[in-house]
């Protein structure tokens, strides 16, 4: 084996075709650093797509052993991914070297594709979860014309659209964490609204709340029971409305704070990835949207998407995982976390 020829690096290295250095046009220098940083770009987000098909791989499975290798090795490869978005937003600064009077040199020729058609990275905003319903422009979104998806994208994006993707996936496995059956709690009525565990910490939670706060347990009642407080508007119970469902937020709001045993080590982990990618993808979209503005300021984009205008929308309404996220708003201090029954804490540390 031989190392250009394993890698292909023939294809690699000859896949840049500066569109100003053919016949009739005036050269570009900078458009050669402008196609190799969108193709590696691609190329990592191919591997972000490998590294999420794995982990939607596991949580497909009806029951995942904790002590088997899965949930740690979807902990790893979510780490990667994290790993490689840190990349991908110091790599904008390589393409902050390119001066606006740079890219006007050959922007025009590059009429009408755009960033936009980036087909592996709908994908991926698909495979995390993001519907379309949340989309900001969502009509403009999913077009075949001039400036949108061939018809081969389209059908590829709407099809990974259809699946199941992981944000369902991670709200159906947390639903089955079984921390508040009736085997532990040695109670009758398995209601979550009148469980012991959440009547002690709704109590817990409130005391804690300080004068400007109070309106916070009516929030807290909503967003892990559904109940519904007449001075709760519409538009509040919109901003509070959840991808996942009340159980899967208790799940996870119990896994963050008895984080410290070791059997929610790599759940846990799994979680704070997941909002750490969101995290990591919020600032990538910042990024192209403060590089976007310094290079072609208020003028339409190349694919005749409103510009600035378009990523400044997708900036505040792309959000996967903000309901975890928004789960510290009701953790308590450690130091008042209730005391959970002998037959849960013994189930949760290492089996001896």
């Amino acid at each position: 084996m031989y190392y250009g020829t394993y890698l292909g690096l023939d294809k690699v290295l000859n896949s840049q075709h500066p569109v100003s250095f053919e016949k009739g046009n005036e050269p570009a220098h900078d458009e050669m650093l402008f196609i190799i940083i969108h193709q590696a770009y691609e190329l990592w987000f191919k591997q972000i797509l490998f590294e999420l098909d794995y982990a939607v791989k596991i949580f497909q499975q009806e029951l995942i052993n904790d002590n088997s290798e899965d949930l740690n090795l979807v902990r790893h490869r979510l780490r990667r991914v994290i790993k490689i978005w840190e990349l991908l937003n110091q790599q904008v600064n390589i393409l902050d070297t390119m001066t606006p009077m740079d890219f006007l040199a050959f922007r025009n020729l590059l009429t009408p594709s755009s960033g936009f058609q980036s087909k592996q990275f709908r994908l991926i905003e698909a495979l995390l979860g993001l519907p379309l319903e949340q989309r900001h422009q969502k009509d403009y979104y999913k077009r075949t014309n001039e400036g949108g998806f061939t018809q081969q994208d389209f059908q590829t994006i709407s099809s990974a659209e259809s699946q199941t993707n992981l944000l369902v996936l991670i709200n159906n496995w947390l639903e089955r964490m079984p921390f508040f059956e009736s085997r532990y709690w040695d109670i009758q009525n398995n209601e979550a609204i009148n469980h012991p565990f959440w009547v002690r910490y709704r109590h817990i939670y409130s005391g804690g709340l300080t004068e400007r706060e109070q309106a916070k347990i009516i929030d807290f009642d909503y967003v892990f029971f559904e109940q519904q407080d007449e001075s709760l508007s519409e538009a509040d119970q919109f901003i509070l409305r959840s991808s996942f469902s009340p159980a899967a937020l208790r799940a996870a709001l119990f896994i963050m704070l008895y984080r410290d045993f070791p059997v929610f080590q790599s759940s846990y982990q799994i979680l704070d990835s997941l909002i750490e990618i969101d995290h990591l993808l919020s600032s990538w979209r910042h990024k192209h949207l403060v590089m976007v503005r310094r290079m072609i300021g208020m003028r339409v984009g190349t694919g005749n998407t409103s510009g600035s205008g378009y990523l400044e929308g997708a900036l505040n309404k792309h959000y996967i995982y903000r309901e975890l996220s928004a789960l510290s708003t009701y953790l308590i201090e450690r130091n008042k976390l209730p005391h959970l029954p002998e037959s849960l804490t013994r189930d949760l540390g290492y089996r001896l």
